[in-house]
Order: structure tokens, then C-alpha cells, then sequence
């Protein structure tokens, strides 16, 4: 018996047949689907009594000719993103570091304040975070945005740290304490590194969902590139050329942030040892990797609490 039929019954004639009728009725209905969303948006329109071309038209897209366009697009949008981002991100690592350390203490009125401070960040929506740095704090635009993404995704940095603490193996800190290592040190010179290297795919993950956030900053009109494209744009060219610029926008964010998760894929293949020696399975989920690494802390913890 192979390995992949060991928890369930390969599947026989009939049920290969109606695998491949439902497929191919799934993607019959998919394509029909994308070709009636493309017939709509390609159909002519009535605005004010006058006939607008068609989304697709070609007098739609004559701007992406524009050579001003785009260095506007990618001189002030592009840069604004990736600037926003880049130091939010700084940011936020070392706000999750400083949390982790905090929460993972042994000292109750330490580890207990920075537990509910966590909660706290983690419960706020960014947009409203933004909002108060922006109105109370009177920062300016740009550092709201930082502020506030920082702050957001350095809370959930710091609880995947911690949960790579807890997870790791107990000998490790045995180990250091019986060379002669204090509790503080053995923390930060053996056990630190090696959970913030084996967290640190799902930490990289979790920076391409703060670059996309960025894209809240429209609200507080900070010039990232979705207001640049839509708001800015849209209003010089018109509203005939909102969709050429949406269209704009969804493929530069998406080229962004496949890139970046590109680049969390080839880190979680790089510092997974399993993955470079053949010992066991990767887990190439971070999301999951982070579910696994939390259940086994609060395993862990109930474990050193013992029976009520």
C-alpha cells in the first residue's frame, strides 16, 4: 500500500469519471464566467446622454503610453509604498523582538501589562490606528501610516516570536544553564536566535501583508500608490480612465507582492534544514507553520502549569 492511500481509499472508475466531469463543468463554467464579466465591462455605456467606449477600448488605455505617467506612478507611488513600508517593517521587527522578550518573562507584572498590551494592538483595526496617531498625536501622514503599521505588525511579530520560544525544545535551555549560562543569557544568546531564525518565513509573510495595508494610507491622504493612481490621476486624466488606472495599480501591487512572496518561499527553503537534508517534511504554509509552533507552546504551558 502507497503511502498516499494509507488514511483513505484510493478512488475507484466511477469517482475518477465524476472527478473529471466536475472539473471540466468547473472550468467550463469559470471561463464562461471571466467572459461575461469581460462583455460587460467591454460594453458601451450611457452617462449624461453621452456613449462612453467600452473599459477595454483602446481610447481607454492611450495614457499608458504616457511617459509622465509613469514616473509619476512610480517616482511618488511606488516610492511612497515601499518608503512606508520599508521602515514600518524596520519597525515592527524590533517592536516584536522588545514584545516577545517582555512576554516570554518570568516575571508576572513584566510578562502579564505586555500580554495585555498585545492583545490590545492586535485588536485594533490599523485605519482606526492610523486615525488616532493622526488626530491625536498631530505626527504628519507619513509617520501615522509607520506608526501605526509598526505598531499592528509588531504585536502579531511579537506573539509568533514568542510562540517560537515556548516551541522550542527544552534542552536547549538546560543545556545553556548547566554551562554556567544565567536565565537572561542562555534567553538571548542560545534560544532567541534560533526561534527568531525558524519564525522567520512566517515573519516575512507577515510583512508582505503590511505592505499591502499600506494601502489604508489613502484614507489619511498620505500620496502611496493607490490615492497617486485613482485619486490623483483619476482626477487629472478623468473619470474615462479610472479603470486603465486601476488595472495599473492591481498589477504593480501585485507584482510587489509576489516578489516578496517569492522571497518568503525561498526563506523558508533556505532556513528549514529539514527541507536542505531530506529529514522530514517542510511545512511550507507560514500561517501554518505558526498554528503548529503556537499549539505546541500552549501544550507547553499547560504542561509546566500541571494539574489544577
Amino acid at each position: 500500500m502507497s503511502g498516499a492511500s494509507v488514511l483513505f481509499d484510493a478512488p475507484g472508475p466511477k469517482a475518477r469519471r465524476l472527478s473529471r466531469i466536475l472539473s471540466a463543468v468547473t472550468a467550463v463554467v469559470v471561463v464562461a464566467g471571466l467572459g461575461w464579466v469581460f462583455a460587460t465591462l467591454n460594453a458601451p455605456r450611457e452617462s449624461g446622454g453621452i456613449t462612453l467606449p467600452g473599459m477595454f477600448d483602446t481610447v481607454r488605455w492611450t495614457i499608458v503610453a504616457d511617459p509622465e505617467m509613469w514616473s509619476f506612478i512610480i517616482g511618488v507611488g511606488v516610492w511612497g509604498t515601499l518608503r512606508a513600508a520599508a521602515v514600518a517593517a524596520v519597525l515592527a521587527i524590533a517592536i516584536g523582538i522588545v514584545l516577545s522578550l517582555l512576554r516570554s518573562s518570568t516575571i508576572a507584572w513584566v510578562r502579564i501589562p505586555t500580554a495585555v498590551l498585545i492583545e490590545f494592538f492586535r485588536g485594533m483595526p490599523v485605519l482606526l490606528m492610523m486615525l488616532f496617531i493622526l488626530l491625536v498625536a498631530g505626527t504628519g501622514q507619513y509617520w501615522a501610516v509607520v506608526s501605526a503599521l509598526a505598531i499592528y505588525n509588531g504585536a502579531l511579530i511579537g506573539e509568533t516570536l514568542r510562540a517560537g520560544l515556548v516551541a522550542l525544545p527544552r534542552g536547549q535551555r538546560e543545556a545553556a544553564l548547566s554551562v554556567g549560562m544565567r536565565p537572561l543569557q542562555s534567553k538571548m544568546l542560545v534560544e532567541f536566535p534560533q526561534a527568531f531564525r525558524q519564525m522567520l518565513p512566517i515573519i516575512v509573510a507577515q510583512l508582505v501583508v503590511l505592505l499591502k495595508d499600506t494601502s489604508l494610507a489613502y484614507i489619511v491622504g498620505y500620496p502611496e500608490l493607490l490615492r497617486v493612481t485613482l485619486n490623483n490621476l483619476g482626477s487629472f486624466y478623468g473619470n474615462r480612465y479610472l479603470f486603465t488606472l486601476w488595472c495599473i495599480a492591481f498589477v504593480l501591487y501585485l507584482v510587489i507582492d509576489l516578489a516578496l512572496s517569492w522571497f518568503a518561499r525561498w526563506l523558508a527553503r533556505r532556513t528549514d534544514r529539514r527541507y536542505r537534508t531530506g529529514k522530514g517534511a517542510a511545512v511550507e504554509d507560514p500561517n501554518q507553520a505558526l498554528l503548529m509552533a503556537q499549539a505546541v507552546a500552549s501544550a507547553r504551558e499547560s504542561e509546566s502549569r500541571g494539574p489544577a
